[in-house]
């Protein structure tokens, strides 16, 4: 058993951590994916929409300037110029890109699909039990994850196990900063008035759980079913379930 003793806080990857990494890249970034030219000709004037593209031309203007070869992106006409930001938001989407711009889009999709039905969101068996005994310990959960806050909160509204949003106090996303950055964990221990040594971060990619250590965080490798392996695994502390960690109870 893992020990929380000193721990005040839960900061929690999503992918492969609380949710199975297959349910998020062959259902939801295919949900995305398949939905997202319908999505600009309906909305491609709302102003939140509008802040969205900007940030992907300014993304792709970046791209360009590196010689990355991104899909040319056309001004005009209208669907001419929507065919164009699919084929750029697809590029992004082949090659996972944490892209700010990117992913709020995504969060905007996600929503119409769990509004309407389409979607529901899959989690581990023991993420709900284990949100249960945190909360009740008095501990604060919160994610960190390179989705943007709004597909945060709508995966954890939307889960087959019920809305878990009742039990997270924070959402960060890629507005703190890069996952594998030190400072993004600076800022979230900050932002929680917490010391980094109260924040237990539990992710399983190695690259994550260095920077958050190297703010001074404590942390737990997950190792889930379908999870990539890990280079040097080893150096941290494993876990498989949520159930391995004990809390103190009140």
């Amino acid at each position: 058993m893992t020990s929380t003793a000193d721990i005040r806080a839960f900061v929690l990857d999503i992918e492969g951590t609380t949710t199975p990494i297959e349910f998020v890249h062959d259902v939801l970034f295919a949900y995305a994916r398949s939905r997202v030219r319908k999505y600009l000709l309906e909305h491609s004037s709302s102003a939140e929409v509008v802040a969205d593209l900007a940030r992907l031309r300014d993304e792709h203007a970046v791209d360009v300037k590196q010689n990355l070869q991104p899909p040319a992106l056309v001004a005009a006409p209208r669907d001419a110029e929507i065919d164009s930001i699919v084929a750029y938001v697809n590029w992004l989407m082949d090659r996972d890109r944490k892209s700010t711009g990117l992913k709020s889009l995504q969060g905007k999709i996600w929503k119409q699909g769990y509004d309407d039905g389409t979607l529901k969101s899959q989690i581990f068996a023991d993420v709900a039990p284990a949100f249960e005994r945190w909360r009740r310990a008095g501990l604060k959960i919160c994610i960190f994850s390179s989705g943007s806050a709004l597909a945060q909160k709508l995966l954890f509204a939307h889960t087959e196990a019920g809305d878990l949003t009742k039990f997270i106090s924070n959402y960060f996303d890629t507005t703190v900063g890069s996952k594998t950055d030190v400072q993004s964990y600076r800022q979230i221990a900050t932002a929680l008035d917490l010391a980094p040594s109260e924040v237990l971060f539990i992710s399983d990619v190695v690259d994550e759980l260095a920077a958050a250590s190297g703010a001074g965080m404590q942390t737990l490798l997950c190792v889930r079913p379908g999870n990539y392996p890990q280079s040097f695994p080893a150096r941290y502390q494993i876990i498989q379930s949520f159930d391995e960690i004990s809390v103190p109870e009140h």
